[in-house]
């Protein structure tokens, strides 16, 4: 028994609380940096969708949809949109060899619309290219000033815009290889 009369009892001060405070600040400080030191740096990476699995379900659906039935090299596809209903709404999001992105949507539209929703609310116009074996002969070219830059084109009853931050060439690329053939 202590001399005042508690067994087991130390005495609690200000100062007391303030030193474990700090061994506790240090103690987990120490762990912190150690982890910093000892751990490998992470590497997020996209995941990649099958997108010819969607292409194939749609069409075994009795839906066209346009699609590139291959990738540029270093490509990958990250992401798929398909909204059912009367009519349906089909896109890709996909990803360049330099991380920057490119999309595909196809839906019963007015291209103002699919601009206002994936490009910009003020997009400017610029003139028309023909693209020799694509699904659209001729497309209508826009940019914003952001840097995005889309391609549009009437393909059945839908419009199809391929957009994104990619490069004009990479989206020409992309363009060149779009199909609605059976997958």
């Amino acid at each position: 028994m202590s001399e005042s009369g508690n067994a087991g009892r130390y005495a609690r001060t200000t100062n007391g609380l303030i030193a474990s405070l700090v061994v506790t600040v240090l103690a987990v400080g120490g762990f912190v940096g150690l982890r910093a030191l000892t751990r490998d740096d992470l590497e997020v990476k996209p995941d990649h969708v099958d997108y010819l699995a969607a292409v194939d379900g749609a069409q075994s659906a009795g839906l066209t949809v346009v699609y590139p039935p291959s990738l540029p090299r270093g490509w990958i596809a990250d992401s798929i949109s398909f909204e059912r209903g009367d009519p349906p709404a089909w896109g890709i999001g996909m990803l360049t060899a330099s991380g920057k992105f490119a999309g595909i949507r196809q839906e019963d539209a007015s291209v103002t619309d699919l601009l206002h929703t994936y490009v910009d609310d003020n997009p400017t116009e610029g003139d028309p290219v023909e693209v020799a074996g694509s699904v659209a002969r001729t497309w209508q070219t826009w940019s914003d000033s952001g840097g995005d830059h889309a391609f549009s084109a009437e393909v059945g009853h839908d419009t199809v815009l391929v957009f994104g931050s990619a490069s004009v060439a990479d989206l020409r690329e992309l363009l060149d290889r779009l199909t609605v053939a059976k997958h």
